[in-house]
């Protein structure tokens, strides 16, 4: 028998796949009028935007973790909390966090207290980091960044299957026996895997049959096609059924009337943020392709959305997907217009045709 990894409580997709926004945690300047928010104000920013998305009926509210210039969501657990008790029903969850620079015991533990504070509503998503700096702060060796990752993300699976643990490995001390409190509330932790372009990594998720976040930016649909089948194929050779995995899909989204003011008003945040979080731009032809209807990047008008998530579920057969809604800077005004149009216009079709094709 395969080892269990996958704790995620299953996702209804009869009422169509769910729908969440998400934030990456920047603080960045709004490149229409270099207007900045202070650390405080974007920490509120979030909470409040978790509460629209509830009101709004929204399923889902990610929050990334950075530890580098223009980012704010350094303490993610904390913010988490905050969110937890600022909210009632929306699911919260992490997106990613930094396995790496973190003690797989410490962040257990502060996600199985998230759990209980939430009564169940906060998952865990893995990832390595493609920005690299938190690697110096914390003192991990960027040298051995693949086998640090994975040795320590076997042991956070391993912490959420047994209550208790016997475990030997490079990177930390040994655990001799040792129970890890507190425990959730169905004593297991929702825990996915964060894929971003390696296929490798889909591969491994596959394997351990653990659920996929599989991250996009650009290109067509059929690209990210192929990393899903990977995972998919992955999972079946290693003694999983690939249809009691979920996937959650996730990336660029912007709404507006039209998809031209939509295009018009969002390059300059993707093209800034870029700039400042990555030292490179995003290609403008890359992102002007959003008006193909197989291009991955959900942003234009509510019916052009509308029709790509519908494509797009029919390819990846996905049962979550999430848009990142506020990067590089858009202010709460626009993020507001985004959540009112989700939830007036794009989430009910989704959700309606997405149903009748599960």
């Amino acid at each position: 028998m395969p080892i269990q990894n996958n704790f995620v409580k299953e996702i209804d997709t009869k009422k169509g796949i769910e729908f969440g926004i998400y934030s990456l945690g920047d603080l960045m300047a709004n490149p229409h009028n270099n207007e900045s928010l202070s650390e405080k104000q974007r920490l509120n920013e979030f909470i409040e935007i978790a509460k629209m998305a509830e009101q709004a009926g929204i399923d889902v509210f990610d929050l990334g973790e950075s530890h580098q210039d223009y980012f704010v969501s350094q303490a993610q657990s904390v913010i988490l909390a905050s969110i937890v008790q600022a909210t009632k029903k929306i699911k919260l969850v992490s997106a990613a966090s930094l396995i790496s620079i973190h003690d797989p015991v410490r962040l257990w533990e502060d996600f199985a207290t998230l759990d209980l504070l939430s009564d169940g509503r906060v998952e865990l998503v893995g990832g390595r980091a493609s920005r690299v700096g938190a690697f110096d702060l914390f003192g991990v060796d960027l040298q051995n960044y693949e086998d640090i990752f994975n040795e320590k993300f076997d042991l956070l699976q391993l912490l959420n299957r047994e209550e208790y643990v016997t475990w030997n490995g490079k990177y930390r001390s040994p655990l001799n026996n040792v129970r890890v409190l507190p425990r959730p509330e169905s004593n297991h932790l929702q825990i996915w895997r964060a894929v971003g372009g390696p296929a490798f990594s889909a591969i491994a998720a596959g394997s351990t049959g653990t659920p996929m976040v599989l991250a996009h930016l650009s290109g067509p649909t059929s690209y990210y096609k192929r990393t899903i089948d990977l995972y998919r194929n992955a999972a079946q050779q290693n003694g999983y059924d690939p249809k009691t995995l979920p996937v959650t899909t996730a990336g660029f989204f912007y709404a507006a009337q039209t998809t031209q003011q939509a295009l018009q008003e969002y390059y300059p945040h993707i093209s800034s943020g870029f700039k400042l979080s990555n030292g490179q731009d995003f290609p403008k032809q890359n992102f002007a392709q959003a008006t193909d209807p197989d291009s991955i990047i959900n942003v234009g008008d509510p019916k052009l959305i509308i029709e790509k998530l519908v494509h797009q579920h029919e390819q990846f057969g996905m049962q979550r997907y999430m848009a990142q809604i506020d990067f590089g800077g858009v202010p709460i005004d626009n993020i507001k217009r985004n959540i009112e149009l989700i939830g007036t216009k794009i989430l009910p079709e989704v959700k309606r045709r997405t149903s009748l094709k599960s």
